[in-house]
């Protein structure tokens, strides 16, 4: 007899992800073996080396859809020749909160999880809350994957968390890369792996409960003050009753083609940068304002990032005030944008830079 479903289907989708990372670790092994290899050397008389077992962790914070996934790791690891670890971080924001990570960190280890630990972070202000809590958490998330090595850190999102998301980018109306939702593959070098983004939040719980794994409900997941929390207790249940089961899947679904779309947009702003550059590297007004909207307010983005404006705080209403400077030109002044960067019309050039 097999596994519950629910276990079956959290395997299979850690599975397909850590298969992907092997490939992907032994392409890369191979290519630098091969730079370094000098001319003649064993791996030319037909002797390889096997590349180390990559290191994939797990982030945990002993809610059922991180445990789910903890448990498949330790399942699917040593089977395919991966060495798996996890990693629980300590928000510092509730009464305890030292003592429930601790316990994490155990139960990771009595899954088999090496390296299995707890890091204990400082969460700030900036951008709310749930914003702040999030920064400090990929920052550790980040230093440990460098610390040990890792190739790839595994994250627990699930198709409700990434309907969640689609809802809040739209609520936020800053275009189509935010109802794009969470990537299957994200950070510096595809670092960040989401296997659950095709399950359910139920098929994480069942899979918990069926494994006697132990799970933590955070109360931050049920309390009102949270624009998440409201959402998912509040909205999307109201959506669903106004509009009929499969509200999830459909904005699901949503996330994917509006990714499709986004990175087919970028792709073509790519493109077209150069060819509305002088010689001198000024965006030409004229050959911005004959490109599409969507990829003209990319280039310009882009060119406020490189300014120095943080990607964070910049938002559709700042490019639209700058897109003005092309399409509607009445002599208006210089735009202020985040980051003391100034966007302003000059002879026919865009100029952004510093102020």
């Amino acid at each position: 007899m097999g596994p519950h479903p629910a276990v079956a289907a959290i395997r299979l989708a850690v599975r397909h992800v850590l298969h992907d990372i092997i490939s992907e670790h032994s392409r890369g092994a191979e290519a630098m073996a091969a730079a370094a290899a000098p001319v003649g050397n064993a791996r030319a008389h037909g002797r390889t080396e096997r590349p180390p077992a990559p290191l994939v962790l797990v982030a945990c914070s002993g809610g059922a859809d991180s445990m789910a996934l903890a448990s498949a790791l330790a399942f699917e690891a040593p089977r395919l020749g991966v060495r798996a670890g996890g990693i629980t971080v300590d928000h510092g924001l509730q009464p305890g909160s030292g003592l429930r990570a601790d316990e994490v960190v155990l139960r990771l280890r009595e899954l088999g999880l090496t390296p299995a630990e707890s890091i204990a972070v400082t969460v700030g202000r900036e951008g709310g809350p749930e914003a702040a809590a999030r920064d400090a958490r990929y920052a550790a998330l980040d230093a440990a994957a460098v610390r040990h090595g890792a190739a790839a850190i595994l994250l627990g999102h699930t198709r409700d968390d990434q309907a969640e998301t689609v809802l809040l980018g739209l609520a936020r109306g800053s275009g189509i890369r935010s109802l794009s939702g969470m990537a299957a593959v994200s950070g510096a070098d595809g670092r960040y792996r989401r296997p659950f983004l095709r399950l359910d939040r139920q098929t994480a719980r069942k899979a918990c409960m069926v494994q006697s794994l132990p799970v933590w409900d955070d109360p931050h997941n049920a309390d009102p003050a949270y624009t998440r929390s409201r959402l998912r207790h509040e909205g999307l249940p109201a959506l669903e009753k106004a509009l009929g089961k499969g509200v999830v899947e459909a904005l699901a679904r949503t996330a994917q083609l509006s990714r499709d779309d986004a990175d087919a947009l970028d792709a073509w702003a790519s493109q077209a940068e150069a060819s509305v550059r002088d010689a001198t590297g000024l965006l030409e007004c004229a050959k911005l304002y004959a490109l599409p909207p969507a990829v003209r307010r990319r280039i310009l983005r882009r060119a406020a990032i490189e300014a120095g404006a943080p990607a964070g705080s910049l938002f559709a209403r700042h490019i639209e005030e700058v897109d003005r400077l092309i399409t509607g030109w009445r002599g208006q002044g210089a735009i202020n944008l985040p980051g003391k960067v100034v966007a302003q019309r000059q002879g026919g050039r865009l100029v952004i830079r510093q102020g």
